[in-house]
């Protein structure tokens, strides 16, 4: 790898800010004690955790009661899969495009008696709404949809599906991990029974996330073992970690539009200069509404492995838009599901931006790519 190396992987993770930093720093010195501890270094531990838990209750239009924190999304997802199938049988409704985390969560409940039903995407990406009447919404009890996806950035309308959900007594599980700290999430009017989230995602600490559980709503513990977390659960909460998280996301609020606006110029910019230069090139999702900072782009003829490794070498760190499996690259679900030729899936890449990035960077990075491009082309 050069010394110079580009970063262009924000939504496998984002790097802490500094101030992020010094706020878990500062908490694990006055926080350091267990929140469930009745002295007065407990109870010191348990304002940071409370007011922590308010911060991101404030920002996400969530009361307080209804945040649940966890070790992170997946935790997250899996605990609300968990609890809204445990003991019952019925049917999932899901994306082929879920993240792995939703689909084996998922996949363990078809095994304990389920069913699962696809739920069907247009080209773009987008839920298809016209599928939704001849659903058997009489035997479906949970909906699961990935709020923003983590390789094509689609942002989901879920207005309707949360009607249809409600109407028919179905929970709403939303996976918004890739969504919160990137675009605004408003708990509330999304009407989701759950919204998971993890810090690390948006320049927050790994290992902490949390799920939104909306209020009244009870299911099974999917950890045993203490009363933490009002009895859903267990476990001492790692309070450092979650004033860390409520630090990135105040972060995030206090300057989301000029995030938003920097980000989305720097992707545009990379999309421009790489379909201008690297053509034959397909962008997914391109019209339809994405994260600002995510590009899912295919170079037509070239494997993605590829590419992957090459722009490795050259100082780009980015990600496939495919999965791995049993050694060889298989299409991804998420892009299969949209209608793409398989050789089209095989030669996507993704590439994520945040705002720690520069428009020097981005086209110093459209020059490794071309360069790139160019030499695996004539070889």
């Amino acid at each position: 790898m050069t010394a110079s190396s580009i970063y262009f992987d924000n939504n496998a993770t984002t790097p802490l800010f500094p101030e992020v930093v010094q706020c878990i720093t500062d908490a694990f010195a006055t926080g350091f004690a267990n929140p469930g501890s009745q002295h007065s270094f407990g109870r010191q531990a348990r304002r940071i955790l409370e007011d922590s838990r308010e911060s991101i209750a404030g920002i996400l239009n969530a009361d307080a009661s209804e945040v649940i924190f966890t070790s992170g999304g997946t935790e997250s997802i899996n605990m609300a899969v968990y609890g809204f199938t445990f003991g019952q049988t019925g049917t999932i409704a899901l994306t082929a495009g879920e993240h792995p985390a939703t689909l084996m969560a998922c996949e363990r409940a078809r095994q304990q008696g389920w069913k699962i039903i696809t739920l069907d995407v247009d080209s773009q990406g987008r839920l298809d709404e016209t599928q939704w009447p001849s659903l058997p919404w009489s035997d479906i009890k949970l909906v699961c949809v990935i709020l923003a996806h983590n390789e094509t950035g689609v942002i989901q309308d879920v207005s309707r599906l949360a009607d249809l959900c409600h109407q028919h007594g179905a929970a709403l599980l939303l996976d918004a991990v890739q969504a919160v700290g990137k675009i605004s999430v408003d708990f509330q009017s999304l009407a989701a029974t759950a919204l998971a989230f993890g810090a690390h995602k948006f320049h927050g600490p790994r290992g902490v996330g949390g799920l939104l559980l909306k209020r009244g709503v009870k299911i099974p513990t999917f950890m045993e073992g203490g009363h933490q977390e009002n009895g859903r659960r267990a476990g001492t909460e790692p309070v450092p970690l979650i004033a860390g998280m409520a630090k990135s996301l105040r972060l995030w609020a206090e300057d989301s539009q000029n995030r938003s606006d920097q980000i989305r110029a720097l992707r545009d910019q990379l999309q421009q200069e790489l379909e201008t230069r690297c053509g034959p090139v397909v962008v997914h999702s391109a019209n339809a509404s994405r994260l600002q900072n995510t590009l899912s782009i295919a170079f037509l003829g070239i494997p993605g492995e590829a590419m992957l490794v090459n722009l490795h070498l050259a100082g780009v760190a980015c990600s496939l838009g495919s999965t791995c499996a049993s050694g060889s690259a298989e299409a991804a679900p998420s892009l299969l599901a949209m209608g793409l030729d398989p050789e089209v899936c095989k030669s996507s890449v993704r590439f994520s931006l945040s705002c720690l990035n520069s428009a020097e960077e981005v086209m110093e990075a459209a020059n490794r790519i071309e360069a790139v491009v160019a030499r695996i082309r004539r070889s």
